[in-house]
């Protein structure tokens, strides 16, 4: 028997079916459009939406990391999701990723007025920018013992669920690809978060998958032995030690040792003052000279090599871009407004907000090499990049050749020049397991903020898996 609709029947079956669907949508993504950012002070007005707030870890404790999340500028459901970490331990993606680096809207000045990034990475992807563990930007613990346990494996942990959770409150980015990339620490953060992603998924149930495709990392610490070689190499290489400095290090310290002795401690401490003058993140950067008091306070807790870590001096090394623009986004982001509009500091920290962590004292664990966890995720196929700026004088270039060499791989490709509009932006080599090194010529510790279309170029390459220009062409 045909049963047959009158005309205006079926246009409210079709309205009735439109609004069911609207309401099982806006229930759907309640969560994420409650953390909509819809009036941030002084942003350029844009044709992409950005969310930013809180996603608590688990029912049973009392923590909670920020983050901030920007869709892709255009082919939003297409693009993959990339997750952005920075290092320290202890510093905030927010305030260096975001805001100073790769993010859409870059602090550059004094004024309240945001920048627009004409190369924003999430041109080619969405873009969600972490502050983890707790204690680092606005992420917080309600029980203050949280903060003497953090280290790698909390950090992982913590940030892992937080992943799950963000796809629950994002679930219309499930199916994306999903990428990882940072600089610096992250060499620690993104190998092992990478690894418990991989290991987490076999078995896992469908609503704690990650489409996880693969990582990348920028000057990043992966091996101590090789890492303070390389580091010791670059400083004599760049004129900045002595010959007489350089050689007599080598001779009396042995960095494969825990601890070193006195005369190679006094070494290094004179190893140190070389840099004190300096940028060691850029070293032909010029330093800000309005952050005099601040630069001699040994507020950050910024991790150096084992056999360097002992000294106080480290602490004080200079480390601005702009060179003052960390100053100007630290009072940005400890503005009410700005919070607000953020979603931020809903618990009233405090302390203030600040680019690296001044509530983390103790670092419980710390790996001496993740060069492992990266030989074992090459094996399971997974895509990995690693690239460094060759100005950077705290995770030199040397150190990272050196680390990469322990892999012992194959070369697939050899080192080779590749370019952006013509130029040459750096060199490049590939490896049979699935690795790429890649250089930025120019470029200092914070890749982006030193050569921000060849930082673009070299996203937008490593997530299609496609080989970094070979020519001007």
């Amino acid at each position: 028997m045909a049963v047959y609709f009158t005309s205006s029947f079926f246009h409210f079956l079709v309205f009735a079916f439109s609004v069911l669907t609207r309401v099982q949508t806006q229930a759907h993504n309640s969560g994420s459009e409650a953390d909509l950012v819809t009036n941030l002070p002084g942003q350029p007005p844009v044709n992409f939406r950005h969310f930013a707030g809180y996603v608590k870890l688990r029912q049973q404790d009392e923590k909670a990391l920020f983050y901030w999340f920007f869709e892709a500028q255009d082919h939003v459901s297409e693009k993959p999701v990339v997750l952005w970490l920075n290092g320290g331990p202890g510093c905030s993606s927010v305030a260096y990723g975001a805001a100073q680096e790769l993010g859409p809207f870059l602090i550059r000045n004094n004024s309240t007025e945001l920048v627009l990034n004409t190369f924003s990475w999430n041109k080619a992807a969405n873009l969600l920018f972490l502050e983890a563990p707790v204690g680092v930007g606005f992420s917080y613990t309600n029980n203050t013992e949280d903060l003497s346990a953090l280290g790698d494996k909390t950090t992982a942990e913590d940030s892992h669920a937080f992943l799950i959770e963000w796809f629950k409150k994002f679930p219309n980015f499930k199916s994306n690809e999903f990428y990882i990339t940072g600089e610096s620490y992250a060499g620690h953060y993104v190998p092992q978060l990478a690894e418990l992603i991989h290991d987490r998924n076999k078995g896992a149930s469908s609503d704690s998958v990650i489409n996880f495709k693969g990582f990348m990392i920028g000057n990043a610490v992966i091996n101590e032995d090789t890492d303070q070689t390389g580091f010791v190499e670059y400083a004599w290489s760049h004129a900045i030690i002595s010959d007489q400095l350089y050689h007599t290090i080598l001779k009396e310290c042995d960095f494969k040792r825990e601890n070193q002795t006195t005369t190679c401690g006094l070494l290094i401490r004179g190893f140190l003052q070389a840099y004190s003058d300096i940028d060691i993140y850029s070293i032909y950067s010029p330093v800000c000279l309005t952050s005099e008091e601040r630069r001699r306070s040994p507020s950050k807790l910024v991790t150096a090599p084992r056999a360097f870590t002992q000294h106080d001096l480290w602490h004080t090394l200079p480390s601005g871009y702009d060179p003052c623009t960390e100053d100007y986004t630290i009072k940005y982001f400890n503005r009410q407004d700005v919070q607000k509009a953020l979603h931020a500091n809903v618990t009233q920290l405090k302390y203030p907000y600040s680019s690296c962590s001044n509530v983390i004292r103790k670092w419980l664990d710390s790996a001496e090499t993740t060069l492992p966890i990266i030989q074992k995720l090459l094996n399971a196929g997974l895509r990995i990049w690693v690239y460094s700026g060759d100005t950077d004088g705290r995770v030199p270039v040397t150190s990272t050749r050196y680390s990469v060499n322990e892999l012992k791989m194959k070369v697939k490709e050899g080192w080779r020049a590749w370019f952006h509009r013509r130029q040459v932006a750096g060199w490049v080599a590939t490896y049979e397991g699935g690795l790429t090194l890649a250089t930025v010529r120019g470029a200092g510790h914070q890749v982006p903020v030193f050569a921000p279309a060849q930082s673009l170029t070299l996203l937008s390459h490593f997530i299609s898996g496609s080989n970094l220009p070979p020519s001007r062409v």
